[in-house]
């Protein structure tokens, strides 16, 4: 029983460290691919100060250089009105290109800043 019990754990294990590196590749052309994109005022960051997800978006988007602005909900008024005028829903909102997207969602920013066909 032990034996099988250390047969899962390895599997496991090598499950996790596969998945965290693929994650940790796809940040990384992710990060190359909106570095190459994304122009200054093509991203804005609607954000509120106790929001998490807000603090990993724009630690991830410092770190790479991907240019974009942020205003807060609760420090500026004409933020707060786009805010309820983009419908609201959550922090982080997205404005890429005047498109929302909800949510730092990487491939989602990608799509919105990719040359449309």
């Amino acid at each position: 029983m032990a034996k099988e019990l250390w047969s899962l754990a390895a599997v496991v294990g090598v499950a996790l460290l596969a998945q965290s590196g693929f994650r940790h590749v796809s940040a990384n052309r992710d990060a190359e691919r909106l570095v190459a994109l994304a122009r200054p005022g093509d991203i804005r960051m609607i954000s509120s100060e106790t929001c998490p997800w807000c603090t990993v978006a724009r630690r991830w988007m410092q770190a790479e250089g991907v240019p974009f602005e942020e205003c807060l909900i609760e420090r500026d008024t004409a933020c707060a009105d786009e805010f309820r005028a983009r419908g609201g829903l959550g922090t982080p909102l997205l404005v890429v290109r005047g498109r929302s997207v909800l949510g730092f969602d990487r491939g989602a920013v990608l799509e919105a800043l990719e040359p449309s066909p």
